[in-house]
């Protein structure tokens, strides 16, 4: 007999935790396909596809040593992040994922 995925309590679905993509947790910047430039907590899912949460939009860099500076030395003076929610990147439209120093965007 196979277990359930999601179980309704009250009229609110919920999914059981070993159901879930594995969340590394990791804040990476992900470059995708058409110039659009993201950083959050990223999910690496079994499709290829990338989930960001807390993602934002890297609309200005501000750097001077491009998205490797933002990755090692964190957000600049000129550098503008828009919110966006949740943000799934399917496999197809990732160009580019960097690894960050968390530290500096915490």
């Amino acid at each position: 007999m196979s277990k359930p995925k999601t179980i309704s309590i009250d009229g609110t679905d919920y999914i059981r935790a070993d159901s879930q993509p594995t969340v590394t947790g990791d804040i990476q910047i992900v470059v995708a396909d058409r110039s659009w430039n993201f950083i959050g907590r990223t999910t690496h899912n079994g499709d290829g596809s990338i989930t960001i949460k807390n993602a934002q939009v890297i609309r200005r860099w501000g750097t001077s040593k491009g998205l490797g500076q933002l990755a090692l030395e964190g957000k600049q003076s000129n550098t503008v992040l828009d919110d966006s929610g949740t943000v799934t990147i399917p496999a197809h439209a990732v160009v580019a994922v960097f690894d960050t120093d968390a530290s500096k965007w915490q």
